[in-house]
């Protein structure tokens, strides 16, 4: 198909390419650009006519838990896996209509996520692309560790607590023969958690180099929980991946940061900080309880360190730990508001750090997160400008329809509607919804 007369922002560079075109054929980006300097367009192509509309590369939630069902925070492992499974389902169309055609896992509750993978790839449920995750590794007493001895629960479900080198290498092989290609480690903790808190190491520095040297060994990546500059720090040395959190950040660890930057990717999750202070009393706590006056000081410790990173060139992701109650799934732009509003980032870095940087982290072979010939045809059409408004994102009547692996979908947030868009339908794929402020598309079709 031939998509003409949009407005284009590949995402190799902060500018908006007026009057160009997109060429898709089969899953790839064949060329895309300004309508100028397209050629050979075979003359039996199916054109559609964008009217003006903003096509952008697909995002990636580079923290997602798609599994998690907008519960409270010690509450993700109490729903039967049966109840979970229909609401990751939701999740993932919901995902996926939210323009957001990649995710990387940050954690999963039972299996879920391998299986959700599996059902995506056969075309069974729409949902994004995604690097499948497993359960928590933790420590006892550490943030997967919900309960206290005398109650004898294992939380399964959400966490495997393990301790000492071969019990973590065993529980890194069980998650690889289930299928997972994200192993995730709890290695400090949290404000709101029962015992560990931002700071408290659960593992030495052999455990965490033997989870991630086995977790390497068999092809799989790691992604961890890290808020403090100690636990950022033991994550950087034994080689992690993905950092989620890194709050604090001192010299040392910044430096470490640095020294690694082509090999590790870093993300604030910040949504949970942030709603949670918008939230505290709906949840219980008094404006001068411990909670609220630490996470008020993480917050600050946060804005702090991420401009210190954004300065030196750290890979910082989208991904807002999104799926609990007070961070609902189809929530997920928000993450690009904040970056611009507490970062400091412009509209476009924030874009490039959902999109360019997103899908550099999802597929290291740069096949995604840009629209350039070659590349695998992830994109999102828009009912505005997200240049001049990073808000747009997060309306989605705004969102006109998304395309993955070069197939379009449309009114994925309503039930009943078959999504993906057939060749014979595709005019549809440029229509704006009647709540947004356009009417009238013209279509063209060869």
């Amino acid at each position: 198909m031939l998509i003409t007369n949009i407005k284009l922002f590949d995402g190799t560079s902060d500018n908006l390419i007026e009057d160009s075109s997109i060429w898709v054929e089969d899953n790839l980006i064949r060329y895309a650009g300004p309508s100028k300097k397209l050629r050979d367009v075979p003359d039996n192509i199916q054109t559609i006519d964008g009217n003006g509309l903003f096509i952008m590369p697909g995002m990636v939630e580079a923290h997602a838990h798609i599994s998690y069902s907008n519960s409270g925070p010690l509450e993700l492992d109490k729903a039967p896996v049966e109840e979970s499974m229909i609401k990751t389902i939701a999740n993932a169309r919901l995902m996926l209509g939210s323009g957001f055609t990649s995710a990387i896992s940050f954690g999963s509750v039972h299996k879920i996520d391998v299986f959700l993978k599996e059902a995506i790839e056969r075309g069974e449920i729409p949902g994004p692309r995604l690097l499948a995750g497993s359960k928590d590794i933790s420590a006892t007493g550490g943030n997967s560790d919900f309960y206290p001895d005398n109650v004898q629960i294992v939380p399964e479900g959400l966490g495997m607590i393990r301790n000492g080198p071969w019990e973590l290498r065993t529980a890194v092989r069980q998650l690889w023969k289930n299928g997972a290609e994200i192993v995730k480690v709890m290695i400090d903790g949290e404000i709101i958690s029962l015992q560990g808190r931002p700071g408290d190491l659960g593992f030495t520095d052999e455990e965490v180099e033997v989870i991630v040297d086995e977790a390497h060994r068999k092809k799989m990546r790691v992604a961890c929980h890290a808020r403090s500059s100690e636990a950022v720090k033991q994550a950087v040395k034994a080689g992690i991946d993905f950092i989620g959190h890194a709050n604090y950040i001192d010299d040392e660890a910044l430096d470490l940061l640095i020294k690694n930057k082509d090999k590790v990717f870093v993300g604030p999750a910040i949504a949970w900080e942030i709603t949670f202070l918008e939230n505290y009393k709906n949840m219980g706590f008094d404006e001068n309880s411990r909670e609220v006056i630490a996470y008020r000081k993480e917050l600050e410790e946060t804005i702090i360190s991420y401009k210190k990173m954004q300065a030196a060139g750290i890979r910082i992701l989208v991904g807002g730990d999104y799926g609990l109650n007070i961070t609902p799934h189809g929530t997920y732009a928000k993450d690009l508001e904040y970056y611009v509003t507490h970062f400091g980032f412009t509209n476009a870095e924030a874009i490039h750090s959902a999109t360019r940087l997103g899908g550099l982290a999802m597929h290291p072979d740069g096949s995604l997160g840009t629209l350039k010939e070659g590349k695998l045809a992830d994109l999102v059409v828009i009912d505005g400008n997200p240049l001049e408004d990073i808000k747009v994102l997060q309306d989605h009547d705004r969102i006109v329809s998304v395309m993955k692996d070069g197939k379009f979908y449309k009114d994925l947030l309503n039930n009943n509607i078959p999504y993906e868009i057939s060749d014979d339908q595709l005019s549809l794929a440029l229509q704006p919804s009647s709540k947004s402020r356009r009417k009238n598309v013209r279509v063209v079709k060869n």
